[in-house]
């Protein structure tokens, strides 16, 4: 069926809705599935006529006509927002998102709660902020660990009573551990909830076994490698899995393992929003991104040369890849003075690192002492390439087969592999 997965390979935001919009623009996809975040995801995607959208939890490919969103079970649904991500689409000339959404009913579902507890939390740490996007999500990874038979999930907004027990319980706890919560009473919580249960298609897991096999699918990840909850730099990382592992299990259930070949994504330009390392991070280089401002939250969008060292890592940590889709190549040239374009440099070692090498999943101290080296080490720089698909490819030792020089699809260019050619 060709399935693809989307992954990026860096700190987040290097392009993957404008990637996976660009899949379902050039060939027939049935369903894009979600399977790790949540409500926090921002995969900005931009159509030819100016229309702009910030995917959260709805499917790069929405603005296709006819592409489905599934959100699978390890995705963090907020219903609310996914409300006001409905109405901005319809804004937009897509009215019928929410026709085309599924949901998995085993889903925890963030609420307001969740957000007032993360929010309280990210505000005590004060200088030692971990970067949260301040939504919550984390906050109901972290109660459904704990809680796991009375965690609120997406199911339960078919069950007025159950929800109702389930969110005192939930503000109880929260209350009694952090104190007055910034949040409205369960009574005011539950309309929504339960409205949204009577407007989309609540699903079992069975579900996506048969759109996998009624179409093309794209799995969609969020956030970045860099970033994943046992691999990434720790504490500053986040509660989800970012890496392959998530989809892969979900076609392994489908009786699909090994159904799907793994697309990273990289910007040409490593970023990163919010604290945390950042090897390379120049502030000298003349860029900015309209799309990632400084918030209250996450803090500042910071910018550095094209870090292999980092990425390679990512590669390793999630297994590797069949290839790479390379982004944002209109910020590349020799020099500012050459179109408007930032001096770019590729670094492929620091002053005391060569390679890093992924642990074991689970071991927070070992990734916080690799923090600590990181927030110590130098970059050491090669000249500007000549060639950017090639530098990148040799640095990597992965080939880069998506090339992308603007957000839109007309912006991309397939460069090396047959199974990536559009065909329609």
């Amino acid at each position: 069926m060709n399935h693809t997965i989307v992954v990026d390979l860096g700190y987040g935001d290097a392009g993957k809705g404008t990637v996976v919009d660009w899949l379902c623009a050039s060939r027939p996809v049935h369903t894009v599935v979600r399977f790790n975040g949540g409500a926090q995801a921002a995969h900005n995607v931009v159509l030819r006529d100016g229309r702009h959208h910030t995917f959260a939890q709805f499917g790069a490919g929405t603005f296709r006509p006819g592409v489905r969103t599934h959100l699978s079970r390890h995705v963090v649904v907020d219903p609310l927002a996914l409300a006001a991500e409905a109405d901005h689409l319809a804004a937009v000339g897509v009215p019928d998102a929410l026709d085309r959404l599924t949901v998995d009913g085993e889903a925890l579902l963030a609420t307001p709660y969740h957000r007032a507890a993360n929010r309280a939390r990210e505000i005590a740490r004060g200088a030692d902020r971990h970067g949260s996007c301040g939504l919550g999500v984390g906050e109901a990874v972290a109660y459904g660990l704990a809680h796991p038979d009375e965690a609120p999930r997406v199911a339960d907004c078919r069950s007025p009573e159950l929800l109702r027990r389930r969110l005192a319980a939930l503000r109880g706890r929260l209350t009694a551990e952090l104190g007055p919560l910034d949040a409205p009473p369960v009574e005011d919580c539950l309309p929504a909830f339960t409205g949204f249960a009577g407007r989309v298609a609540i699903v079992d897991r069975a579900y996506l076994a048969g759109a996998l096999r009624a179409g093309t699918c794209v799995f969609e990840g969020a956030q970045g490698v860099l970033l994943d909850e046992w691999h990434g730099f720790h504490p500053y990382t986040t509660w989800s899995t970012t890496t392959f592992a998530n989809a892969e299990g979900l076609l392994a259930e489908a009786g699909l393992a090994g159904g799907a070949r793994r697309l990273g994504v990289l910007r040409v330009v490593t970023t990163r929003h919010g604290p945390g390392p950042l090897v390379t991070e120049d502030p000298t280089l003349p860029l900015t991104d309209p799309r990632n401002p400084t918030n209250p939250w996450q803090g500042r969008f910071r910018f550095g040369h094209f870090d292999a060292v980092a990425h390679r890592y990512a590669l390793d940590a999630a297994g590797g890849v069949d290839g790479l889709a390379l982004t944002h190549l209109d910020l590349a040239g020799p020099a500012r003075s050459a179109g408007g374009r930032a001096r770019l440099r590729l670094c492929r070692r620091y002053d005391t690192i060569d390679r890093l090498e992924p642990g074991p999943p689970g071991d927070l101290d070992r990734q916080a002492a690799l923090t600590a080296r990181l927030l110590r080490a130098r970059p050491l720089y090669d000249d500007p390439p000549a060639d950017w698909p090639s530098a990148v490819e040799e640095a990597l030792d992965a080939p880069v087969e998506l090339l992308s020089h603007s957000p839109t699809a007309e912006g991309k260019a397939v460069r090396k592999g047959t199974l990536l050619t559009p065909f329609v």
